[in-house]
Formats: structure tokens, sequence, C-alpha cells
């Protein structure tokens, strides 16, 4: 790999979202008003237009390489599982998400190294995987941003985010399936 393929725009813009997520769980953990939670809220936007830029400069641009693949994944995962780390030690709700997220992502990477293994792709997140992905940023940035919010509307929200969740772990799963067959 050349040493340019390391710095391109988009994976600087992948390295500043890994930069992010201490600043993010800082400032969500010792806030204490509103404007505390709105600015972890703003470093959590931040994060996701910096992540939807890294995606359309790498396609636009064909900017796009080997490291960026690993990359921009591994820094989507690890502002996830942040975010709702954080967001369990306020709402335990929350821990049911975080159990089945890390189920479902450790599900799709073995099934990518399987498929690896056998010269085999997954071009891209699906249409399902893309919903279940913005039902679970809404119901982190509303959570972050709301910091009252009660137990019942956290419980709902943490089920619809679940309910997507395993329709994406779902459809992946019969993808996958296919793919190993063919």
């Amino acid at each position: 790999m050349a040493k340019r393929d390391w710095f391109t725009i988009p994976n600087l813009l992948s390295y500043f979202r890994l930069i992010l997520i201490p600043f993010f769980v800082y400032y969500y953990v010792i806030a204490d008003t509103q404007a505390d939670y709105m600015l972890a809220t703003g470093i959590l936007l931040i994060s996701g237009i910096t992540d939807a830029a890294d995606g359309f400069i790498a396609r636009k641009f064909n900017q796009g390489t080997k490291i960026g693949q690993l990359l921009d994944p591994i820094a989507d995962k690890l502002t996830q599982i942040a975010v709702v780390a954080v967001l369990m030690m306020k709402w335990r709700a929350f821990i049911f998400l975080f159990s089945l997220f890390l189920i479902k992502e450790t599900y799709m990477t073995v099934q990518n190294i399987r498929l690896y293994r056998k010269d085999k792709r997954l071009d891209g997140a699906e249409w399902y995987g893309k919903i279940a992905t913005i039902v679970f940023y809404l119901t982190m940035f509303i959570a972050v941003f709301f910091p009252n919010l009660s137990d019942v509307t956290v419980t709902s929200l943490v089920v619809l985010a679940s309910a997507y969740q395993l329709l994406a772990f779902f459809y992946y799963a019969r993808l996958f399936k296919q793919m190993h067959k063919g």
C-alpha cells in the first residue's frame, strides 16, 4: 500500500471521527447542563456528517482505498459502541440494544471473514442495514440531546432501534447464506 493511501481525504475524515470518540465520551459523562449535552450532541453530529462526507468523497472523487474500507467501518462501530456504552450508564434499557448490536456485528464480521476466504465480498450496506443504522443513530441522538427522557420513552426508542437491528440481522443472515451457497 502506498503511503498516499493512508492520507486520502476520506481516510483523514475517518481518523478525525476516531479522534472525536473520546471527546464525545468525556463531554457526555461530565455533562451537567443542557449546554453540555448539546456539546456532546454536536460532537456526535460532526462525526455523522464526516462519516457521510468520507463515503461521498471516496466515491465521487475515486479516493476509495483498502485502508478506507477497513477504517470507515471501524470508526462507525467504535463510535456506536462508545455512544451506547455511555447511554447504558444512564438508562439500563440500552443494555439490550448494546448486546444485540454486539451480537449482530460479531456475526457480520465472522461472515465477512468467511466470504473473504472464498474471494467473495459484501459490497456495502444493504437498504435494511442502512435503515437500521439510521434508526440506531436517531435513537442515540435523541437520548444524548434529551437527557431527561422518561424510562418509558427510552425503552420505546430502544425497542424500535432493536426491532430494526433484528430485521437487518435476519436479512443479512439470509443474504450471507445465499452468498455462501453461490
